[in-house]
């Protein structure tokens, strides 16, 4: 308890930057994985070998290595007024989000599609038939139903993508390994360091899974 109330702050510190990290990464990824879906089902065929080519490229290389490509590679290519604004401004974190984020959007595009076709092809049509465009018919009807019905492995990806920001500490994010590795460095107290953070990634990874199973209680469909 001793080690705990001396390293509080800072343990909360890399806790609350790690939920933050894992929140906007996997926003960027829904958003990512919902467009990539959308686009492969859309019948364009050169559009569906493109998606699963993007999907293919990002499930199989290590995440790691994706955010050291974001992070020295497309940095690099930036005008030299935007890679000033990225250092003074954070840009580790951003560049972690964005490798993070599309690498789970590939995986995320697959358990939606799963989703979107479990869905009876005669809900379009009844949509249709209600007088709504594909478009709507889609933002009302099918996508809703589709997101359900992934919400299982939705959750899972949200765990392993929660569990994936600790390899941002490799391009300085001060997230929860970060300052895990930090503390046990200048203390030397490497057991209660990563006892200590293995026990909040515990915690943090319980309150995910338990807010998707939440969540799919709250929207399985009510009976007459």
């Amino acid at each position: 308890m001793s080690f705990l109330g001396a390293h509080a702050a800072v343990l909360l510190h890399g806790c609350l930057l790690t939920v933050v990290l894992a929140a906007a990464s996997w926003l960027l990824a829904l958003v990512v994985g919902l467009t990539l879906a959308l686009l492969r089902m859309s019948g364009a065929v050169i559009l569906e070998y493109l998606v699963i080519a993007l999907v293919e490229y990002q499930r199989n290389v290590p995440p790691l290595v994706h955010i050291f490509l974001w992070y020295f590679g497309v940095s690099s290519l930036l005008p030299q007024g935007l890679q000033d604004f990225a250092n003074a401004h954070h840009g580790e974190f951003c560049f972690s989000v964005i490798a993070i984020g599309l690498y789970y959007g590939a995986y995320i595009s697959e358990d939606i599609r799963s989703g979107l076709r479990s869905i009876p092809a005669g809900q379009m049509e009844a949509a249709r038939a209600l007088g709504l465009s594909y478009f709507a018919a889609m933002r009302r009807v099918i996508v809703p139903q589709a997101l359900r019905a992934a919400l299982p492995p939705l959750t899972s990806e949200a765990v392993l993508l929660l569990k994936t920001t600790s390899l941002a500490m490799v391009v300085g994010v001060k997230e929860l390994s970060f300052v895990t590795q930090d503390i046990a460095n200048r203390t030397f107290q490497v057991f209660d360091a990563y006892a200590s953070g293995t026990a909040i990634y515990v915690v943090l990874s319980l309150a995910v899974l338990g807010s998707g199973a939440w969540l799919s209680r709250r929207l399985q469909p009510r009976g007459p």
